[in-house]
């Protein structure tokens, strides 16, 4: 099922012609250029469209949550190369017809890799552009055979305090959680991220491989993955589970419903800029013509 997402953009669209990549296939969704009529009554201190321009290998590695390696954004960075990822495997369980642990080797040799340009929206207000390398988790699901009863993705971090400085710390019940509704699972967009710029995934992004939902805030693309488990039952997740007021299951990203302490109307792109203007945020980050079929007949102010 690989390839099945295709963009009516390419990096050429958005980049100047001596920066445009053969072969890169971009993944900004249809909302991109529907936003100045959406957002026409933004404030003059906002950009009047999102800047789509992939940040560079240098931002996307230096700037991160994982808070197994502390709550600063540079602490990943500083930390994270004590982590040891070889020999890495990845257990999949649950309600499967075939359930497996797979080497990192073994899951690669299986799975076709392909590069995705995606917005990342954290829920702090924050966003890049990043151009993954991954394969689509819909794939992985495949191979083991998805059980009819099935209805949910759980996913589950690594645990290893001693190589995870932050694990010894309680900000949050460890290993890391979260979850996904099956049908968002097999989405299109849905990828495992094996790789950044078409190096390997640096641990400080969640190597050797992470979720990326690019629809959702960041904080349910979990990173550094051992386990994923099929269940009938909703999962506990991390952040939902610590304060659930505010970070719903779903974390749809979506400007017309604010976190309780900030407003998500508008977010500031990282970038090399002292003074970065902010810039409308989009319904579902932009891929609203992609998944908001998920969510009919719910209400996202209340199931957010």
């Amino acid at each position: 099922m690989a390839y099945r997402y295709k963009s009516d953009l390419s990096l050429k669209d958005v980049l100047p012609e001596t920066m445009f990549l053969n072969r890169r296939q971009l993944c900004l969704g249809a909302g991109a250029f529907l936003s100045g009529n959406i957002w026409g009554q933004a404030k003059a201190a906002v950009s009047s469209a999102p800047d789509e321009k992939p940040n560079s290998f240098e931002q996307i590695t230096n700037y991160n949550n994982y808070y197994e390696f502390g709550t600063g954004k540079g602490d990943p960075a500083k930390y994270a190369g004590a982590l040891q990822t070889k020999p890495w495997s990845i257990k999949i369980d649950g309600l499967v017809d075939k359930p497996m642990t797979l080497s990192m080797p073994d899951l690669l040799e299986k799975m076709v890799i392909e590069e995705r340009i995606y917005r990342f929206r954290c829920v702090e207000g924050w966003s890049m552009v990043v151009p993954w390398n991954g394969f689509e988790l819909a794939d992985l699901l495949k191979v083991v055979g998805v059980k009819s009863e099935a209805r949910y993705v759980s996913f589950e971090t690594l645990l290893r305090p001693d190589e995870m400085w932050g694990q010894k710390r309680n900000y949050l019940e460890w290993p890391y959680r979260e979850g996904l509704r099956l049908d968002e699972a097999l989405n299109p967009l849905t990828i495992l991220a094996t790789g950044l710029y078409n190096k390997g995934l640096p641990n400080q992004n969640g190597a050797p491989v992470r979720l990326v939902v690019p629809w959702k805030y960041g904080f349910k693309s979990i990173k550094s993955i051992v386990r994923i488990t099929l269940m009938k039952e909703q999962p506990q997740t991390s952040w939902s589970t610590a304060n659930p007021r505010e970070y719903g299951f779903y974390s749809n990203v979506n400007p017309n419903v604010d976190h309780p302490r900030w407003s998500q109307a508008t977010e500031r792109k990282i970038s090399t800029s002292f003074v970065a203007k902010r810039q409308p945020t989009l319904l579902f980050n932009g891929y609203e013509k992609e998944v908001s079929d998920l969510y009919q007949g719910m209400d996202l102010a209340t199931l957010y």
